[in-house]
């Protein structure tokens, strides 16, 4: 197959149609590439604001001002939110290498509870937080911790109605794809959190 026929071919039509030398199973699927590009994305994205925390928290350093970075404590919620993203991303694993339908399903529903009640957690986080005195507008500090999980909420809420979906309609070759997702919402909720803990 030359460059301009491979430019020119419609990677959705069934390979089959385009080149029967090349079976289907050895291209991607549509869902697969579509997951791929989003992590990428999301994954610049929290590389970026991970970056301007640094360099936001370095210059206060350098800059000497006391009450201009001011960190915020870690209480024992946020460790517990951590443990239970931590089981719903182990409920999806299960539910990846489970064959049966039964317990992939049970696993799959027990992943998306678990996601739901990390979210919950996370709310309740941050009503403490701005019972502490911790506002959003308080300090620079603030700011970036509330930017930061509050787009890790918004792709945990994706992660939900990914999780609904694959659960309404019991579709089997999605479960890899959800549990690919939550292994990467607990990676970056892991960087969020040492975060904290570095500051």
């Amino acid at each position: 197959m030359t460059i301009l026929s491979r430019l020119a071919e419609k990677s959705w039509e069934p390979a089959s149609d385009r080149d029967p030398v090349v079976p289907s199973r050895s291209r991607p699927s549509a869902g697969s590439v579509g997951l791929a590009v989003y992590l990428a994305v999301a994954m610049v994205m929290f590389s970026l604001l991970g970056a301007a925390y640094f360099m936001r928290m370095g210059l206060h350093a350098s800059m000497g001002h006391a009450d201009d970075w001011i960190p915020m404590p870690d209480p024992p919620l946020l460790w517990i939110n951590s443990a239970i993203l931590v089981a719903s991303s182990v409920a999806w694993e299960i539910a990846r290498r489970s064959d049966a339908e039964g317990p992939w399903v049970r696993a799959s529903i027990a992943g998306t509870a678990l996601g739901l009640f990390f979210l919950v957690g996370q709310w309740i986080l941050w009503r403490q937080y701005q019972a502490g005195g911790y506002y959003l507008a308080s300090n620079p500090a603030n700011a970036f911790f509330y930017l930061l999980t509050a787009l890790h909420a918004i792709h945990i809420l994706v992660g939900l109605v990914a999780g609904a979906r694959v659960l309404a309609e019991r579709n089997r070759a999605h479960v890899r794809l959800c549990a690919i997702y939550w292994h990467f919402l607990l990676f970056i909720w892991i960087l969020i959190a040492a975060l904290l803990v570095s500051t």
